[in-house]
């Protein structure tokens, strides 16, 4: 299809567009945003999550057992839980993706009436962050060994996607922000491996965009 490219998942899964509107399938859009997440490593955190029976997809009429889904839509494609979505708010990505997604016609609660094709404005650009998931994802494992509350891991999944949703409807408000990332921090506060894997994350983003400011210059 004109007007856009789909990089390969090895590399970086994006959506790339040519100035201006541009059609889009659905099933492209599905497939994309499905790659986006395997880049993201979205598989590393829902093992623990569904070790911890919280998974998602838990109840869900499309779910079939030791199968996974059979009905892709573009409303649970979108949808991320708290912790991918703590994964996207610190790396500076979260704001692409719901930007991507809120042009997406058509979602609701585990269904879709999205049409085959429509227009979109704007782009899909994730690099690959799986050694931040995975560290995440070690961390949380290990946090569910430790506390022995029931549900632990869960309610700390629903207070970080509470409290970065806040974060990002206040974005006019840089005083109730501050306010919202203090308890994001505190939140984290045990998030060790993944701090280290993102301090090295953002560190070769910096110095790839140094060179590639340099090669420009």
């Amino acid at each position: 299809m004109p007007g856009f490219t789909i990089q390969q998942p090895s590399r970086e899964n994006s959506l790339i567009l040519d100035e201006g509107p541009q059609k889009i399938s659905k099933q492209v859009v599905i497939d994309l945003g499905m790659a986006s997440l395997q880049a993201i490593g979205s598989d590393h955190i829902c093992k623990v999550c569904i070790s911890n029976s919280g998974s998602c997809c838990s109840g869900c009429r499309h779910l079939s057992d030791r199968v996974g889904c059979q009905r892709r839509n573009t409303s649970c494609t979108a949808w991320l839980c708290g912790f991918i979505k703590y994964v996207l708010y610190e790396t500076g990505y979260l704001q692409q993706w719901n930007d991507f997604w809120e042009q997406v016609p058509g979602q609701d609660f585990r269904v879709d009436y999205t049409p085959d094709s429509f227009s979109i404005h704007h782009s899909l650009k994730l690099p690959n962050m799986r050694s931040l998931s995975e560290a995440l994802a070690a961390d949380l494992q290990e946090l569910a060994q430790t506390h022995i509350a029931i549900g632990f891991i869960l309610t700390l999944r629903e207070k970080l996607d509470k409290n970065i949703d806040q974060f990002m409807f206040y974005h006019d408000e840089p005083a109730k922000q501050a306010r919202i990332r203090k308890r994001i921090e505190f939140l984290s506060l045990p998030f060790e491996r993944f701090h280290l894997a993102l301090h090295d994350f953002m560190e070769k983003r910096s110095a790839l965009t140094d060179e590639k400011d340099g090669l420009s210059s």
